[in-house]
């Protein structure tokens, strides 16, 4: 896999996040809390569609950063948002901005998760390989 492969992993991660929820106000959290209490056939057919994505990638990303790669990796985009502002890079005044950060930094953890595993095979020579429980 090559950069085009991450960038589309890190892509299609980013784009479950933005779906499920975002500020703009399009997105299923915003489609389901308009129509509340009443839901549609629809909306739990996207729901649920949703949820198994959300499912494969959050196993997938356990998987192969672990719970501490997971934090590590979080405490770094922290770091760079904390670098982003303190630079004056990125003003946080706004509700709606440290949102937009945290939906993008969750796409993000997902994206790098989902192709973690690949990119330390071709840095380390290892592969990964998933326990297998026999009889």
């Amino acid at each position: 896999m090559g950069a085009s492969g991450v960038l589309a992993r890190i892509l299609a991660a980013l784009a479950l996040v933005l779906a499920t929820f975002n500020p703009s106000g399009y997105s299923y959290g915003h489609w389901l809390a308009h129509g509340l209490p009443h839901v549609s056939a629809a909306q739990v057919v996207v729901g649920l569609l949703l949820l198994i994505c959300w499912v494969v990638y959050v196993t997938a990303t356990l998987r192969s950063l672990g719970l501490f790669g997971v934090t590590l990796l979080a405490t770094l985009i922290a770091a760079l948002v904390w670098l982003a502002v303190q630079n004056g890079w990125l003003h946080l005044s706004g509700g709606s901005v440290l949102a937009w950060v945290a939906v993008i930094a969750t796409g993000l953890i997902l994206g790098v998760g989902m192709c973690w595993s690949f990119v330390r095979r071709r840095l380390s020579g290892q592969t990964d390989v998933d326990e297998v429980h026999g009889n």
